[in-house]
């Protein structure tokens, strides 16, 4: 299988389709149909089977999937097999969250260590991580590749750029700036505000299927 040839939209819903999974195999459920993960998931059964077919036969006309044996495939395919060491810059509110919740509960993904200019909050930990100063940051990373940025839009840059310098190749953006790397470093913006005037626009323009049909029923 080469994975360049799979559709970035695709992979992107793989993550979706692993916790659904993995939660169904802690529940002891055997199999699962294309239509329950489309419930379940909010993604339509004809995507779903299209992006489950770039990855070969995964399951059976009239039985649906193996939940145990799609599982182990999607792990494998995350590499859910190996531990992904995070930093995570600025311990703010949205930061001091993602520290108490870390990842380990759902995949294998572990916020290791955290960094701050904040002199009060430099050598404590929260939710078990160590927090280090902003000015140690390049000395602590220790082959660290991914990084979650929380910290203000008018420090993205001067951080980005220190990164990218000491080998950071994935960057989760919180901040509303968008930053510029270079063409072998990857970005996943996350701007909450956007998101959510995204979701309220939503709501007064494009009403659901279901309402729709609702309305045309009355």
């Amino acid at each position: 299988m080469d994975q360049n040839k799979i559709p970035q939209a695709t992979a992107k819903r793989l993550p979706l389709y692993y916790r659904f999974l993995n939660n169904l195999n802690h529940q002891g459920k055997k199999r699962v149909s294309s239509k329950e993960l489309s419930e379940a998931v909010k993604v339509d059964s004809a995507t779903i089977r299209r992006d489950f077919s770039y990855f070969g036969a995964l399951g059976k006309k009239g039985y649906g999937y193996n939940v145990e044996y799609l599982l182990g495939f999607f792990r494998k395919t995350l590499d859910q097999d190996e531990l992904t060491d995070v930093a995570l810059i600025g311990v703010g509110n949205l930061g001091t969250a993602f520290l108490h919740y870390n990842f380990m509960k759902n995949n294998n993904i572990k916020i290791q260590m955290a960094f701050d200019a904040d002199e009060n909050k430099v050598g404590s930990t929260i939710g078990g991580v160590p927090i280090y100063h902003i000015k140690d940051m390049e000395e602590k990373l220790n082959g660290i590749k991914v990084a979650i940025l929380t910290i203000p839009a008018s420090e993205a840059d001067g951080i980005t750029d220190r990164l990218v310098e000491h080998g950071i190749t994935g960057i989760l953006n919180f901040t509303p700036a968008r930053i510029s790397v270079p063409s072998h470093i990857r970005v996943h913006h996350i701007d909450l505000a956007v998101e959510l005037q995204a979701l309220v626009y939503f709501l007064k323009h494009y009403p659901l299927v279901s309402e729709e049909i609702e309305e045309i029923e009355e």
